[in-house]
């Protein structure tokens, strides 16, 4: 239980960090200022604590019983089915995201439109991924912690949690795709 507990705090701050990335990365395309040592700020804590969280998430899935068999109850397990999934394209989206900047200036000067469009496509479904993740996970954290005993309490939390994640959704999805057709399809 120690080890859910660790991991439980592991996804809180992960949650917190992504927020303030979400946060400086809308403002930064909004208003076009970049601050290389800002973005790091953000971006790097984030990182670190996603890696740990997914490292201890699989050697807790693989290695103890957590109480969910798939099989058994695939109506009740939707969202844990929902969580491990975009918990599994996070990492391919995030390694791609890392790179997204530079893979849409080298496709802007070699005039390649698609590449920019689908770039673009793919920074969305990380968004989608990543706060996807964090919504069916936020009141399973409290829950593991002991800080969120009732049941009437956690779904209102998973309610809060959606609404929450559909908006933090519409601000990258509008300041970064703006910013990035600005610099790289308006020339």
């Amino acid at each position: 239980m120690k080890l859910k507990k660790l991991n439980a705090a592991l996804a809180l701050l992960a949650i917190l960090c992504i927020l303030l990335h979400v946060g400086y990365s809308a403002f930064a395309y909004l208003t076009f200022y970049y601050n290389p040592v800002l973005k790091n700020l953000f971006a790097v804590p984030f990182l670190v604590l996603t890696c740990l969280h997914a490292v201890l998430g699989m050697t807790i899935v693989f290695t103890q019983k957590d109480g969910s068999r798939m099989d058994l109850y695939p109506k009740q397990n939707r969202r844990t089915i929902l969580q491990r999934t975009s918990a599994a394209l996070i990492f391919p989206l995030l390694i791609l995201h890392m790179k997204t900047f530079a893979l849409m200036q080298a496709a802007a000067e070699g005039g390649q439109t698609l590449v920019i469009l689908l770039l673009i496509a793919a920074e969305l479904l990380f968004f989608a991924v990543v706060l996807t993740h964090a919504a069916t996970s936020f009141s399973k954290a409290f829950i593991t912690l002991g800080l969120l005993t009732s049941e009437r309490t956690a779904e209102a939390v998973d309610k809060a949690c959606y609404v929450i994640g559909a908006v933090l959704f519409l601000i990258p999805a509008f300041a970064v795709v703006k910013g990035q057709i600005a610099m790289f399809l308006m020339h």
